[in-house]
C-alpha cells in the first residue's frame, strides 16, 4: 500500500469500545500463499489481525468473520464465464480461515456468495449481518483483511450505507492491485471511512 492516509488528531477516539465490532475479511487459506487466488503480501495481515482479535476477546466486544462460500460451479469462475481461478469452495481446505488466524469459538460467521448464478464481494447484502450488528447495539465497525480493492472495499462501502461509522484497519489489509488498492483506500475515506 502506498496511500498515505491522513493523519488521525485524536488516537484515543478510536480505542475500542462498546459499541464497537471487528470485521475480519475472507482471511481464508486461497488468499494466502499457495491458495488459489492468492493476495500478494496476504499472510501478513494474519498475526496483525490476531492482535484486534485479541483486543476485542479482552474487551467482551463482538467479533465477526466473512467469508466467501462458494458452490463448485460458481459464476466467477474462469471456467463459468467469471475472472476468477476457482476458490474458496464450501466445504474444501481452501475455504477455511487461515490456519494462524485466532478466532475465538464465539465468533460470528457470515458465508457469501453461496448462490452460483451471484457474485457478491459484500457480507451485507443476503445476509443477517446488519441486524446482527444492530441487535448488539455495534454502530461502529473495525475492518480488515483480504483484498483491499475487492472484499474489504464493498464490505465497509455496504457498512456505511447501513449506517455504521468504519473504521478501516489499514496495517491489516492487503490488496490483490496495489494502485487499485489505493483507490478503494481513497474512496473509502472520500464517503467517510476513517483510515487507521
Amino acid at each position: 500500500m502506498t496511500y498515505e492516509p491522513a493523519a488521525i488528531p485524536d488516537q484515543a477516539q478510536y480505542e475500542p469500545r462498546s459499541g464497537d465490532a471487528l470485521l475480519v475479511i475472507d482471511v481464508q487459506r486461497d488468499f494466502l500463499s499457495g491458495g488459489a487466488l492468492a493476495v500478494p503480501q496476504g499472510n501478513r495481515v494474519v498475526p496483525v489481525l490476531n492482535r484486534y482479535v485479541a483486543e476485542f476477546q479482552r474487551r467482551g466486544l463482538p467479533i465477526v468473520a466473512t467469508r466467501d462460500w462458494h458452490p463448485p460451479n460458481h459464476c466467477s469462475f474462469i471456467p463459468h464465464g467469471g475472472r476468477w481461478p476457482p476458490h474458496c469452495v464450501a466445504g474444501t481446505p481452501g475455504a477455511g480461515f487461515a490456519d494462524a488466524l485466532h478466532l475465538p469459538p464465539d465468533v460470528h460467521v457470515v458465508s457469501k456468495a453461496t448462490a452460483s448464478d451471484h457474485e457478491q464481494y459484500s457480507a451485507f447484502p443476503e445476509s443477517d449481518l446488519a441486524a446482527w450488528l444492530r441487535a448488539r447495539r455495534v454502530r461502529r465497525l473495525f475492518a480488515g483483511g483480504l483484498a483491499t480493492d475487492y472484499c474489504v472495499f464493498a464490505d465497509v462501502c455496504d457498512a456505511l450505507r447501513n449506517g455504521f461509522e468504519v473504521v478501516v484497519l489499514t496495517d491489516a489489509i492487503a490488496a490483490v492491485d496495489d494502485r487499485d488498492g489505493d483507490a478503494a483506500l481513497r474512496e473509502m475515506q472520500r464517503l467517510g471511512a476513517v483510515l487507521l
